[in-house]
C-alpha cells in the first residue's frame, strides 16, 4: 500500500469533532514516555510537560496527542511507564473524565490501534494505597486520524501521527520495534542513533515531509497537522498547509500547537533563568497566532 493510500484511508476513517472559535486545543506529540531508565528521553522534560499540561487543563483546553505518546518499542509493558510517570497519567485522566482528551496512535504505540489492547491495559491499574484495581482510562478510544470541522465555516483540520508517509515505520513497525528493543536501545547509551527514525535521519525526514505535502496539495491544500519527524513546521498562508507540532523530547524544551480563538500558534515551553538565578518554566510563542481562515481555499 502506497503512502497516498495510507493517508487517504486515515482521512476517510478519521473521527470528526466539531469546533468553533470558542474552542481551545493544545496539540502535543512524540512524548515517548518511558520507564524513567537511561533510555527514557521523556524523563528529561517531564516537569516541563506536566507544568504545561496543568496550565492547559486549568485554562479549559482540550488535549490532542498526535501519536507516540507512550514508548512501547523500548518498553514491554505500559505498567512500567505508568509507575514512572503516574502524575502525568492522572492529569491526563482529568482531561479524559471531562471529555477533553483525544488520542492518536503512532508507530511507537501502534498496539493502541487494537481496542481490546487499550481496554485490557489502560482501563484499570493497581493502586497499592488501596490494594485493588482502580479506574484509569475507561472507554478510552484511540484514533488513526481526527478531523476538527468548524461548525460555522466548514473548514477542516486533519490530524494524524504522520508515519503513514513512512513505509518502513508503518508496514514494518514490528520489525523496527524488535531492533529498537534488542539493538538500538543499548547502543543509544553510547550515542549511536537509530537510522530508521526520521527524527534522527535527515534524509528520511525530508522524504516523509515531501510525501505528506504532495498528498496535501492533491487534497485541496487541506490543513494537515502531524508529528513523527519531531521537526516543528508552521507554514505561511498561501504555502502548503503542512503543520508539525514538533515533540516533547527536544533538549530542555517541548513544542506544540495551540488552537484558540480561531487561530493557530506554534509554542515552546522551556526552562529559563531569571535575573536573580531562579529557574522557571515559561511559554514562548514561536509562530502565530495566525487565523485558520487564512489557509482556507475554495
Amino acid at each position: 500500500m502506497s503512502s497516498k493510500r495510507r493517508l487517504d484511508r486515515a482521512f476517510k476513517n478519521a473521527e470528526v469533532f466539531p469546533f468553533d472559535n470558542s474552542s481551545k486545543y493544545i496539540l502535543f506529540s512524540d512524548c515517548h514516555r518511558g520507564d524513567n531508565s537511561f533510555a527514557d528521553d521523556f524523563a528529561n522534560n517531564r516537569n516541563i510537560y506536566f507544568h504545561a499540561l496543568s496550565h492547559y487543563f486549568k485554562e479549559g483546553f482540550s488535549y490532542c496527542e498526535l501519536g507516540d505518546g507512550d514508548e512501547l518499542w523500548e518498553n514491554l509493558s505500559f505498567n512500567s511507564i505508568l509507575n514512572a510517570h503516574k502524575n502525568v497519567y492522572l492529569l491526563m485522566k482529568q482531561f479524559h473524565d471531562e471529555g477533553r482528551l483525544h488520542l492518536i496512535w503512532g508507530n511507537h504505540d501502534m498496539v493502541y490501534r487494537n481496542p481490546k489492547y487499550v481496554e485490557k491495559h489502560l482501563s484499570m491499574y493497581f493502586d497499592p494505597k488501596v490494594g485493588e484495581d482502580v479506574e484509569l482510562f475507561c472507554d478510552l478510544k484511540y484514533h488513526e486520524g481526527i478531523v476538527l470541522k468548524h461548525s460555522e465555516t466548514g473548514q477542516e483540520l486533519f490530524m494524524l501521527h504522520g508515519h503513514q508517509a513512512d513505509w518502513w515505520n508503518y508496514i514494518f513497525w514490528k520489525w523496527s520495534r524488535f531492533l529498537v528493543r534488542i539493538l538500538w536501545k543499548p547502543l543509544n547509551v553510547m550515542g549511536i542513533a537509530d537510522p530508521t527514525s526520521p527524527a534522527k535521519n535527515y534524509k528520511e525526514l525530508i522524504k516523509v515531509e515531501r510525501r505528506t505535502k504532495k498528498w496535501i496539495t492533491e487534497n485541496k491544500n487541506l490543513i494537515t497537522i502531524a508529528g513523527h519527524t519531531h521537526r516543528p513546521r508552521f507554514p505561511e498562508p498561501g504555502d502548503i498547509a503542512f503543520f508539525n507540532d514538533g515533540s516533547c523530547v527536544h533538549p530542555r524544551s517541548i513544542t506544540g500547537l495551540e488552537i484558540e480563538n480561531g487561530k493557530i500558534s506554534l509554542i515552546k515551553w522551556q526552562i529559563n533563568t531569571t535575573n536573580d538565578g531562579t529557574l522557571k518554566i515559561e511559554r514562548v510563542l514561536l509562530e502565530g497566532p495566525t487565523p485558520l481562515l487564512d489557509y482556507k481555499t475554495e
